[in-house]
């Protein structure tokens, strides 16, 4: 019996690995004991790469931005001009992503909508039409883009695509989940908002979604909100691109959360498949403490962290592509991201 699945998923990233490049012009800007923390957090961040289409490198390359000319001090870019370049790089990201979905035309026919998931850049018509473009679809195609959520946003789009699915049986949804988040990178000194650059990065990923019998079923969401906490995580529209504050609270409350909501997450122990967006190495220290995990229950989220970083809305796909080259059939799982509000989506999942 067939089941609203996820039947494939594609990723892509940009070319240029910014990691090691970002560490020593952040470090570089701090002195005495600054310094050498930021050095000792950078490498305890379980970070190895993190890709843009901003270079480093001093030859050219196509479809990228010089960073040292977009990111000059004491004269970083606008959000204008943030913006136009997103609406530029974009969406060759997005159509990377989309090639590696590797359609069929009667897939590409059965596709009657498509969901976007962005919260680093915005222009209209935007990234939902270049996909029905790009892909040839019926220019009817249903549409919808889901904005300014954060990372959590790809849950929040894989519920919205099983309500879609189930009203629409014999149609799928083409679900793109894309952040250029190296976008927004702020002139600054503070430790904090440099921990938190050091952590984001871009990718995209790509995901078919339709009624099946093999791939990942979605069976449940569920939302759990960690009381006064609103402000730990904000994402807001200035000047000079989009300002986050990012609480070095958020892992110590999300623990306290994982522990008050076990029994709904883990019931009796019985998920063995966890896709949990990786945040930072603290967040997923924190859901596996508080969720009592074996370490190696968060192998393929650890995994992503190490070597893409954080992409916002779009890794914990990342997570779900990896699982489902390993995943056995009958297996349950638990998909789960975290942002503003604070707020822990959560999808209960199983293999068919």
């Amino acid at each position: 019996m067939s089941e609203v699945c996820i039947s494939r998923i594609a990723t892509a990233t940009p070319p240029y690995d910014v990691h090691s490049a970002f560490v020593e012009y952040a470090t570089g800007l701090m002195e005495g004991r600054e310094r050498s923390l930021l050095r000792a957090m950078a490498r305890r961040s379980a970070i190895d790469h993190r890709y843009s289409y901003i270079r480093v490198e001093t030859e050219e390359g196509t479809g990228s931005v010089d960073g040292h000319v977009l990111y000059r001090a004491g004269d970083f870019p606008a959000t204008a001009q943030r913006m136009a370049i997103f609406e530029q790089l974009a969406p060759q990201l997005q159509r990377q992503a989309l090639d590696r979905l590797a359609l069929t035309d009667a897939e590409r026919r059965s596709i009657g909508h498509v969901i976007v998931t962005c919260c680093t850049g915005l222009f209209a018509p935007g990234l939902d039409f270049e996909a029905v473009q790009h892909l040839g679809l019926d220019p009817g195609t249903e549409r919808t883009m889901i904005g300014f959520m954060g990372c959590y946003a790809a849950i929040n789009g894989l519920k919205l695509a099983r309500h879609i699915a189930r009203s629409q049986p014999e149609k799928s949804v083409l679900m793109v989940n894309l952040e250029l988040c190296s976008l927004h990178f702020q002139e600054t000194r503070e430790m904090e908002k440099i921990l938190a650059f050091l952590l984001f990065a871009d990718g995209c990923a790509a995901s078919l979604i339709h009624f099946d019998n093999s791939g990942i079923a979605l069976d449940e969401f569920r939302a759990v909100s960690v009381p006064q906490t609103r402000e730990m995580i904000s994402w807001r529209i200035g000047d000079a691109g989009f300002n986050m504050v990012l609480s070095s609270h958020v892992p110590g409350e999300l623990r306290r959360a994982m522990k008050e909501h076990i029994e709904e997450l883990n019931p009796s122990g019985e998920v063995e498949l966890w896709a949990v967006h990786p945040g930072g190495r603290a967040i997923l220290d924190a859901v596996e403490e508080g969720l009592e995990l074996n370490p190696e229950k968060l192998s393929a989220s650890r995994s992503v962290l190490r070597s893409f970083g954080n992409m916002s809305s779009a890794t914990v796909m990342f997570v779900l592509e990896q699982l489902m080259q390993t995943a056995q059939r009958g297996q349950r799982g638990c998909g789960m991201s975290f942002g503003p509000g604070l707020t822990a989506e959560t999808m209960s999942f199983h293999v068919l």
